[in-house]
């Protein structure tokens, strides 16, 4: 009977090692996953940041050349100097 019992513990007890196994081994899961996450999320930031770097520099340069246009006409011809 005692023998009995003490199977009963012993068994309750994997059991709940198994439960906290698996329990550990679904946070780790997650962690990876929310981890994943976080790197998707950083790669769409940079490629944001890089995206409205490139823009600016586009508006940058039609401003340029937009302005250089417009100035042209200020640039003294060699006849007239």
């Amino acid at each position: 009977m005692v023998r009995t019992i003490y199977s009963l513990s012993h068994s309750e007890e994997e059991k709940r090692r198994e439960e906290k196994r698996r329990e550990e081994k679904r946070e780790r899961r997650e962690e990876k996953r929310r981890e994943e996450k976080r790197r998707e999320e950083k790669r769409r930031e940079e490629k944001r940041r890089e995206e409205k770097r490139r823009e600016e520099k586009r508006r940058e340069e039609k401003r340029f050349h937009l302005e250089g246009t417009l100035n042209d006409h200020l640039v003294p011809l060699p006849d007239q100097i």
